[in-house]
């Protein structure tokens, strides 16, 4: 592995500025003071008239709110600033643009920030120190996105775009320039990270804007660790942490990254499954065959293919490789009670996405993420519609994700599937097989487990800091916050398990329906609102509430 370098002389690209109408230019240092003066006498005024609010953390977020009121225009023109810069891990000069942006932002809140890296893209590393303050908050967010298709988008996913809905359902495109004032909280912003996962550099930012305007301090030492490649699975990360692992010493790490529960409650989240990548290769004869030739004398590889893809699931869509989830850590009481006190979102999201039917025997969403999965993310066996031929091909392949829940390891559920291909009558090789080896067997599978693998991860929900962060959440409106037991996603969460000393919650923030990884990806501009608040309320009484 590269040894770790560490890199702060990221180069600057210098992207446009995104002009305020109401306050200028949110760079220069000079403005801001006025905008700071100017927001103070507006939240001031705002705190007379308000009812006292029933918590310092209800304050917070008050401040946040009225500051976010005055603002949005501003907000909202750096986070168009932000999504602009294209940001696929694998182009590194896209990521130092990127990286470069943070820290130039970063330091304008006074954040000591610097560029980590041990040979891919760059991770983002900042500390501000508050005076006074006895605990650290640790927040962990990434600013890579998934790769795109331009062809499959309604707008250029760098180009951010405002619409009043979905696409799926109509959303119209609303110009920027006419909007005159506050944004509509249901319009949202489409482009590539919007919801996955650039929201929380930008809400975090606002956040201690409105607190810095109604002369709060946050009683926290504030961290961040701001990774450049967690969609491509954050494949220098542990190289990372073991270079500057000490240098994230906290009292509770946050990671802010996942979508919220489709009800749109405010939630806290304490697990993740883990993945694995395995792509499937089945043969046929080793040149392309004329299916009325051939057929039904050649062995069609597509047909083996889906045979055995089929033979791994039941009826209602559960794995049935033996072994497969012996070693699944069992749902707890705990988080059966917590997944029972949550709203049961399954007949509206059946509706929402049309399905005419679930998987899982009737058992809800959320208990159902608790199990390990596989699920099959495409099937290459030659082309489909006007574009087919009829042709037998040699090859067949499929990818399949597999969603692994804590104490399963990857190797393990690794050789559980490959005794079940052996067992369903395959010749298991890992490299391209030569046509004498293929002669040999009657069936030949390909198994290629990429690398990149990682477990899953769960945390008790009855923690002391999980129990101070409930309630500061809880005292922002009064209203109970959601404790889902794990999200469906998957997160590097496990390497910082190993590498801290300290508990790791997730606090989500884009709405459930953002198409992340997917084409036309948005953020409902309300969770971008409420993300300030929540911010603001942690950053402001985290550290009073011990």
């Amino acid at each position: 592995m590269t040894s770790p370098v560490v890199d702060a002389s990221v180069p600057d690209p210098q992207p446009a500025h995104v002009e305020c109408p109401h306050c200028g230019d949110r760079g220069e240092k000079a403005l801001k003071g006025s905008r700071i003066s100017l927001a103070v006498l507006s939240v001031a005024f705002a705190i007379i008239l308000a009812v006292p609010g029933p918590s310092a953390a209800g304050d917070a977020a008050d401040a946040a709110r009225a500051y976010r009121n005055d603002h949005e225009q501003e907000i909202i023109g750096e986070f168009r600033e932000f999504l602009a810069l294209p940001n696929v891990a694998s182009d590194l000069a896209d990521m130092d643009r990127n990286a470069a942006w943070i820290t130039r932002k970063l330091g304008e809140y006074g954040f000591e920030t610097s560029v980590w890296r041990a040979g891919g893209a760059p991770y983002v590393f900042a500390e501000k120190r508050v005076d006074g303050a006895g605990s650290t908050l640790l927040i962990y967010a990434h600013f890579d996105g998934q790769p795109v298709a331009p062809e499959e988008w309604a707008s250029p996913p760098w180009e951010p775009t405002l619409r009043d809905g979905m696409v799926e359902t109509g959303g119209q495109v609303i110009r920027w320039d006419s909007v005159d004032g506050n944004y509509d909280p249901e319009w949202r912003i489409f482009a590539r990270s919007a919801g996955d996962d650039k929201a929380p550099v930008i809400a975090l930012m606002a956040a201690l804007d409105g607190l810095e305007a109604a002369g709060i301090e946050p009683s926290v030492n504030i961290k961040l660790l701001l990774d450049g490649e967690e969609e491509a699975g954050s494949p220098t990360l542990a190289a990372v942490l073991q270079a500057h692992g000490q240098k994230l010493d906290t009292d509770l790490m946050l990671f802010c990254d996942g979508p919220m529960h489709q009800s749109r409650r405010r939630q806290l989240v304490f697990g993740v499954r883990g993945s694995m990548t395995v792509d499937l290769t089945t043969y046929g004869a080793i040149r392309p065959l004329h299916s009325g030739h051939y057929g039904n004398w050649a062995p069609n590889p597509t047909d083996a293919l889906v045979r055995l893809l089929a033979a791994m699931k039941g009826p209602d869509g559960e794995v049935i490789v033996p072994g497969f989830a012996d070693a699944a850590r069992p749902i707890t009481a705990a988080e059966r009670a917590a997944i029972d006190g949550m709203p049961d979102i399954d007949a509206e999201l059946k509706a929402e996405l049309a399905l005419g039917r679930t998987e899982g025997g009737g058992e809800r969403i959320e208990s159902l993420m608790l199990r390990p999965a596989i699920i099959v993310k495409g099937l290459q066996a030659g082309a489909v519609g006007s574009q087919s031929s009829n042709v037998i091909r040699p090859t067949a392949t499929a990818s399949l994700n597999v969603r692994l829940v804590p104490d399963q390891k990857p190797a393990a559920v690794m050789e559980s599937l490959e005794r079940f291909f052996e067992n369903q009558g395959f010749h298991i090789v890992h490299s391209e097989p030569s046509p004498d080896l293929l002669q040999r067997h009657d069936r030949v599978l390909r198994v290629d487990g990429r690398p990149g693998a990682y477990p899953g991860f769960r945390s008790r929900l009855d923690g002391p800091e999980a129990q101070r962060l409930v309630r500061i959440l809880d005292d922002i409106d009064g209203q109970a916050t959601l404790l889902t037991p794990t999200m469906g996603g998957s997160l590097p969460v496990y390497l910082f398990e190993r590498a801290l000393d300290a508990p790791i919650i997730l606090l989500p923030v884009a709405n459930h329906d953002n198409n992340q990884h997917g084409r036309d990806e948005n953020l409902r501009l309300q969770n971008l609102w409420d993300a300030i608040e929540v911010y603001a309320s942690v950053l402001a009484e985290f550290g009073n509430d011990e």
